[in-house]
This record gives structure tokens, sequence and C-alpha cells, in this order.
């Protein structure tokens, strides 16, 4: 898909604050509101805007630890991924999951609320699929964090 000018200020605007109405995105990226509309179901229907939501804070809810978890796999087949995967996605501590090249296969971001809840996320974890090894870092702070993508080059 190609993006023009407009479209990546678009996407940004709404990337950053997706309940900006659509009358101000519209006059920032110096269109109408009906074509500005058009143009964001477009993207919504090609699948660049996969979805809008609200971000939660963690710790309003008690989530007060991330781990980062590095798995390195017993074996490299199809059938240990796809069982790894299905016993992953099922876990609902894990936020992300990624698939990495070095020492680990995968990295997987946790939040719970303390260390006892990370010990009862590990002991479900390696009890559901075996695991040549595992590793946690534990964040002590959150210093910068974005879920915007980095388009604004772009433009």
């Amino acid at each position: 898909m190609n993006f023009d000018r407009i479209d990546l200020k678009i996407l940004d605007i709404l990337q950053r604050d997706a309940t900006v109405p659509v009358a101000r995105i519209a006059e920032q990226v110096g269109l109408s509101q009906t074509p500005c509309w058009k143009r964001i179901q477009k993207h919504q229907e090609y699948g660049v805007i996969r979805a809008r939501v609200a971000l939660l804070d963690p710790e309003v809810f008690g989530l007060n630890l991330t781990a980062f978890v590095m798995v390195e796999a017993v074996e490299h087949t199809a059938d240990w991924r796809t069982d790894f995967l299905a016993a992953v996605e099922a876990l609902e501590p894990i936020r992300d999951i990624h698939r990495l090249a070095g020492s680990h296969d995968f990295m997987l971001r946790v939040v719970v609320a303390d260390m006892l809840a990370f010990d009862a996320f590990y002991e479900t974890l390696t009890s559901r699929i075996r695991l040549r090894s595992v590793s946690s870092v534990f964040a002590l702070e959150q210093v910068k964090s974005s879920t915007a993508i980095p388009i604004t080059g772009l433009i």
C-alpha cells in the first residue's frame, strides 16, 4: 500500500490519540471532513489501523511488576513452536511475544502484581511446555514507553 504525506499525517495523529475528532484531523492535514474520514476507513479496511484502544495504567490495578522472560526452545521444530505458541497465548500475564535471533528463541513481556504472582506464572509456563532454558529480568522503572511507530520521519 502506498501512503502519501496526508495519509502519514492522519495515521500519526491517530496512533498518538485515537480520540481526536475527524474534523480536527481534517483541519490539521488540510482536508475536508469527508475525504479525511474516507482515508481513515480505507486504512481500517486494509488493516493499517489494527485497533483503537484505551491504554490503561497497570499500577492502578496493582500490576506493579514487569518481567522480560527469555526462552530457549528445547527443539526447533514446527510442532514444538505450535505447542509453545498455544501454551503462551493462553497465559493472561503475557502481554507481548517476540521471536528472536541469537541465544534465545523468544522474549515474553509479562505483567503481574508482584514476585509471588510471577512465581505462579513461571510455574504455569514451565509446566505447560518443555523449555531448554528460561531467564528473566525485571524492570525497575519504565523510563519510556510508546505505542506509536516512528512514521513521522517518513512525512
